[in-house]
């Protein structure tokens, strides 16, 4: 090959390559609520979409860290929490299907006791890219008892709400606990194991006078007996012994009756 049909050959393929990175898709996070405490403005550009947590601690101002599925119970005893929307409440979503950590998401308006607004990130894939931030999308809670326990959250695919229930753990809002709830989180922390001590004394058979055996017993029983029983031939004998001659006279008699 000439030179000249090389030099083209190259040209075009420098051209191709930024389309070939522009078409390159990106691969999403099938979790998509993970975070590792680095600060925002650099961990935006270094991640290739906006993840939920940076995005959620930025429009709230709730200061928490972590993976979202953690940040319901790192709020107890720092944030007050409920089961209440309120504006500018994060819900704090569990883990459930591929949402493997969970997800957080802000209120930015409350419609009615079962609809809300919300603002997240990386929740509806856009234009067929995850990591996308939604502003005042509508989130309905669908649990029996109202209690913001289940939800259902608009899906971009589909033109409106996702058919998912997602379980809810509820919200977190940017105030402090009230004093029952610090006092309940003190409560349930785990608190040393006091030390068992005996109240049984080393002498508390002291005094106890131990219960004599059955054999025992028998036994004595049995030698009182045979001593009654030796007593009666002693006492015949005693009067068998009387003098022959007192047996045969009157008076002898009488006094052999005596002596018996």
């Amino acid at each position: 090959m000439s030179p000249a049909p090389l030099r083209l050959a190259s040209l075009l393929l420098l051209a191709a390559i930024p389309s070939l990175a522009e078409a390159r898709p990106i691969a999403p996070d099938p979790a998509g609520a993970s975070d590792d405490g680095t600060e925002e403005s650099t961990r935006d550009f270094a991640l290739p979409y906006i993840q939920c947590v940076p995005y959620a601690r930025k429009v709230s101002g709730i200061q928490l860290y972590g993976d979202a599925h953690t940040w319901w119970d790192q709020a107890a005893g720092r944030y007050a929490r409920g089961t209440r929307p309120k504006v500018g409440a994060v819900i704090a979503f569990r883990p459930y299907g591929a949402m493997r950590l969970g997800h957080v998401a802000a209120v930015s308006r409350v419609i009615d006791s079962r609809t809300v607004l919300l603002r997240h990130a990386n929740w509806s894939p856009i234009d067929g890219r995850r990591g996308q931030m939604e502003d005042n999308v509508r989130a309905v809670d669908v649990s029996p008892d109202n209690d913001w326990s289940e939800v259902r959250v608009w899906y971009a695919p589909l033109g409106g709400l996702g058919t998912t229930h997602w379980p809810v753990e509820g919200f977190i809002y940017n105030q402090k606990p009230l004093r029952n709830e610090r006092l309940a989180v003190l409560a349930s922390a785990d608190a040393p194991k006091a030390t068992y001590t005996s109240r049984i004394g080393p002498d508390f058979l002291k005094g106890i006078v131990p219960e004599p055996s059955r054999t025992a017993t028998r036994r004595t029983l049995a030698a009182r007996v045979t001593v009654k029983a030796e007593a009666k031939p002693h006492e015949e004998d005693r009067t068998l012994t009387v003098s022959p001659s007192l047996a045969r006279d009157p008076i002898g008699r009488i006094i052999a009756s005596r002596v018996r």
